[in-house]
């Protein structure tokens, strides 16, 4: 579609979504790359048509700069939604992602176009004034330290001296990006949004993630998952079904305004 989104075939051959199939764009955490959805995107895979955001700085646009401001990636991601198209889509955010998935949706509201008319946020609290201090990282050594202890990563790219200078940049710029995020008041959204959140998740508690359903005045049921703040990879089946669930409205629909 765009350099900025991914589609993932399945590897046992061509199975894809129907051209009316919703859409869903998924937003990887800071320092991931679209790959990030591969087997979120095979579980979805037909009845929903997934995309994946490639931020710059990271694999086939590794020699692009890493945009380091939430705002301004919010703006290009907005950019590439291809709201034209009357197809009913919806967003889905991990960590970093959802802050993004959530602030693509504000500006999309404001320019007064189709926006999406569902959320999927996952692993990330509700937005506050002020950074998170699990945000601001600004060493190297802080960054590293953070990711091993999430586990966001594969430990041996981070033990390899060339592979981790291949993929520092893009987590300098999204750490500074995250680092440097506070929410500016407005208006609630109008849309569900679904929530999703480790128990022992570090970055956010359960009680932070509910937060969430006061960014919108639409249902925002919250599901807490056994695990950290990667949960996604051990829960596959269950994560795609509650997200099959939350979107299962969407066939049947028009995007929201």
């Amino acid at each position: 579609m765009s350099e900025w989104f991914r589609r993932f075939d399945d590897p046992a051959g061509p199975v894809r979504p129907g051209p009316r199939a919703p859409r869903l764009y998924c937003f990887p955490h800071a320092g991931g790359a679209a790959s990030t959805f591969v087997p979120l995107a095979r579980a979805l895979t037909p009845r929903l048509d997934v995309l994946a955001a490639q931020y710059p700085g990271r694999q086939d646009r590794r020699r692009e700069t890493p945009l380091a401001d939430i705002g301004l990636l919010a703006e290009a991601l907005a950019d590439h939604v291809p709201v034209q198209e009357k197809v009913p889509y919806a967003f889905f955010g991990h960590s970093m992602g959802a802050v993004l998935a959530y602030e693509v949706a504000r500006i999309l509201r404001r320019r007064g176009v189709t926006g999406p008319a569902a959320l999927v946020l996952s692993g990330r609290r509700a937005p506050t004034p002020e950074p998170s201090a699990h945000d601001g990282l600004r060493t190297d050594a802080d960054i590293l330290r953070a990711v091993r202890e999430l586990g966001g990563t594969t430990p041996q790219v981070l033990q390899d001296p060339e592979l981790r200078e291949m993929v520092m940049p893009a987590l300098r710029a999204d750490y500074r990006a995250i680092g440097s995020y506070a929410w500016q008041p407005g208006p609630p959204l109008s849309v569900p949004f679904t929530v999703l959140v480790g128990d022992r998740d570090p970055v956010a508690s359960v009680t932070e993630a509910r937060a969430w359903q006061d960014f919108t005045t639409a249902p925002a049921p919250t599901h807490v998952f056994d695990g950290g703040h990667f949960f996604l990879d051990a829960h596959l089946p269950r994560v795609a079904r509650t997200v099959l669930d939350a979107l299962g409205h969407l066939a049947a629909a028009p995007a929201a305004g």
